[in-house]
């Protein structure tokens, strides 16, 4: 079975972070391994603290999942300080990890901030680099590529400029994009590609872009082309928000196996 990594840090409400990501690798068939960089404390309606986990034990972590075990793809989540940034970075060069997919968090719904400012020159220098794949959302895309975001065009202006970082490719999400249609933008070898769904009204959209990438990551993880991994992950990321989880008192988490019958304990009695 495929094994796919999730550097990340822990979201006590289950619905982001670590949490989504081990669901996500799962229900798209790998295995999930984990790293832990911080630990919060936040549920569906907002983020009250957060911890870093100190260099050296996030340094073990990593030691003990690449030493033992066949990592087909990793993705990187809350990495909130220029020492995460640096420490992950450098074990990632050190162990020549494979399909890596970076989704650069920058910030809460709730807008609490998830990586320090000084860190993000960091994360362009020491980490894009590595990356097979970075999945912005249109407010980290602004902030990695210095320019407003209104339009499709803008959208793609952005992943130019990201892509010249040295990532293999880039995907910039469009669902904060006005319109009733919610379309990613892929700049992979040269070309764009769109990925266009109807956008769905819900609350219910906590961990999206976490639980998007972990697919991705995982469809790369099992052969698919960039395309391929992108298309396959956007159906099913869709599918998750449509079969929303109405939990909690704020954003309710995206359903991660939607298309398992809930009641199939039901079917044998």
């Amino acid at each position: 079975m495929i094994q796919v990594l999730t550097i990340a840090g822990s979201d006590s409400g289950g619905g982001a972070g670590v949490q989504a990501d081990i669901k996500s690798i799962h229900a798209n068939g790998g295995y999930a391994l984990s790293v832990i960089t911080s630990v919060t404390a936040q549920n569906s309606l907002e983020i009250t603290r957060a911890y870093d986990l100190p260099s050296d034990l996030i340094e073990a972590q990593l030691d003990a999942v690449f030493t033992d075990f066949e990592v087909s793809a990793l993705k990187t989540g809350m990495l909130s300080s220029l020492s995460i940034v640096q420490t992950v970075a450098r074990k990632l060069r050190e162990f020549d990890a494979k399909n890596v997919v970076i989704d650069p968090v920058m910030m809460s719904k709730s807008k609490f901030s998830l990586l320090e400012t000084e860190a993000i020159d960091h994360l362009i220098a020491d980490l894009i680099s590595l990356a097979k794949l970075i999945t912005p959302n249109l407010h980290e895309a602004e902030l990695l590529a210095k320019r407003k975001i209104e339009t499709l065009d803008d959208a793609k202006q952005a992943a130019e400029i990201i892509h010249s970082f040295g990532c293999g490719a880039v995907l910039v999400k469009g669902g904060h994009l006005p319109g009733n249609r919610s379309t990613d933008v892929l700049y992979d070898e040269g070309e764009f590609t769109l990925f266009d769904e109807a956008r769905i009204e819900t609350n219910n959209t906590h961990g999206t872009g976490c639980t998007y990438s972990a697919a991705i990551a995982t469809r790369l993880a099992l052969g698919l082309n960039m395309v391929e991994a992108v298309a396959t992950a956007k159906e099913y990321i869709t599918n998750a928000i449509r079969e929303g989880l109405n939990i909690g008192h704020g954003h309710g988490p995206t359903n991660h196996f939607y298309f398992l019958d809930r009641d199939w304990h039901k079917a044998k009695s």
